[in-house]
């Protein structure tokens, strides 16, 4: 999981040029739960400040950052919670 970690945090940083960006792993406590095709992986949290985001809506903030990880959340991510701060 450190590397998928990497990959997400290298996706941000190149799309959104964050200020701060903390990413936690979660996966160990949700091993075994539905759709985790048997790795237990994919839950993270995430915590991000960008300029990108001044004077957008918190809605348009999350599509950013889901743009950013374009892709990931069909095979890599399984749950997500994103706290953005508009700063």
């Amino acid at each position: 999981m450190r590397e998928l970690a990497q990959q997400i945090r290298a996706r941000l940083e190149q799309a959104l040029q964050p200020t701060r960006l903390e990413l936690r792993d979660d996966s160990a406590a949700h091993a075994g739960h539905a759709g985790q095709r048997g790795h237990g992986g994919g839950h993270f949290c995430l915590s991000i400040a960008s300029p990108r985001f001044e004077g957008k809506s918190l809605a348009a903030c999350h599509r950013l950052v889901y743009d950013a990880l374009d892709g990931m959340f069909s095979e890599d991510i399984h749950a997500l919670s994103i706290d953005i701060d508009r700063g």
